[in-house]
C-alpha cells in the first residue's frame, strides 16, 4: 500500500482530523491494523519493513511508532524494538472501568448542555447504526466495518456536548482501546449476537428523557456486557 500526502488510503476515526503528514498518515494506518487485529497482540514491529510495504521513509515509520507508543498502542523494549500492545484481563478490567468514569462525566454534562440540535444529532446516527448489520453474513466473526465506524459515530455524539476537549481526548484513546477488545469479543462469540441494537435504544430513550443517571447506568451496562465477553474470550 502507497501512503504520501496526495493518497492517504486511511480511515480517519470520526472526530479526528484527516492526517496532514506522512508520518500522521503512517500512525492512522498503523492503529487500525493493531485495532482490527491485523497487527497481532506482542508481534513485532520492524521499521525497515513496515517503511518497505507502506512505501514511506524510515523516520516516517519510526516517528509514527513513537506516537503508537505514546498512547499504548505499541510496546518498547530496549535492544528489542517495537511491538504491539499485549491484551490482558487486568488491562481490559483497567479500560473499561476507566471508559465508564470519563465518558459517563462527559455523558452528564452533554445532557446538561446540549441542545434539541445535539439530540437530533444522536437519533440520527442511531437511526443510521440500527440499519446497518454489525456482521457480514459471510464473515460472522469479523465486525461489519461500515458498523463500526457508524458505531463510533454514535457513541461519539453522546457525548460531544460536553464541551471538555481534555474528556474527549480521553474518551477518545480509551475508545480506541476498547474498540480492541470489542473486536476480540466478536471473533471470540462466533455467530451469535447480543442485543446491542437494544442496548443503543435503552441508551437514547434515557438521553431523550432526560434521565442522566438512566443513561450513564445503561451506557455503563453497554461496556460492561462488551468486558464480560472479552474476558471469557481472553
Amino acid at each position: 500500500m502507497l501512503i504520501s500526502g496526495r493518497n492517504l488510503e486511511q480511515v480517519v476515526r470520526p472526530g479526528e482530523e484527516p492526517p496532514r503528514s506522512v508520518t500522521s498518515a503512517v500512525f492512522v494506518h498503523l492503529r487500525s491494523e493493531v485495532l482490527t487485529g491485523d497487527l497481532k497482540a506482542g508481534q513485532p514491529l520492524r521499521a525497515a519493513a513496515i517503511a518497505e510495504r507502506l512505501r514511506v521513509s524510515l523516520t516516517a515509520v519510526r516517528e509514527a511508532l513513537v506516537r503508537l507508543l505514546s498512547d499504548n498502542f505499541v510496546t518498547s523494549v530496549d535492544q528489542k524494538g517495537f511491538r504491539v500492545s499485549p491484551v490482558s484481563l487486568e488491562d481490559l478490567l483497567d479500560v473499561t472501568q476507566t471508559r465508564i468514569q470519563i465518558e459517563g462525566e462527559a455523558l452528564r454534562q452533554s445532557m446538561a448542555r446540549g441542545g434539541a440540535e445535539w439530540r437530533e444529532r444522536i437519533v440520527a446516527s442511531h437511526q443510521r447504526l440500527s440499519r446497518i448489520p454489525q456482521r457480514l453474513p459471510e464473515a460472522p466473526h469479523q465486525t461489519n466495518e461500515a458498523w463500526a465506524e457508524e458505531h463510533e459515530r454514535f457513541h461519539l455524539s453522546l457525548v460531544d456536548a460536553c464541551g471538555s476537549p481534555w474528556l474527549l481526548r480521553f474518551r477518545s484513546t480509551l475508545y480506541a482501546h476498547s474498540e480492541r477488545y470489542r473486536r476480540l469479543s466478536v471473533r471470540g462469540s462466533g455467530a451469535s449476537v447480543r442485543e446491542v441494537a437494544a442496548e443503543h435504544d435503552d441508551i437514547v430513550r434515557s438521553v431523550l428523557n432526560g434521565d442522566a443517571d438512566a443513561a450513564v447506568e445503561a451506557l455503563s451496562q453497554h461496556y460492561r456486557r462488551t468486558m464480560d465477553i472479552a474476558r471469557s474470550v481472553l
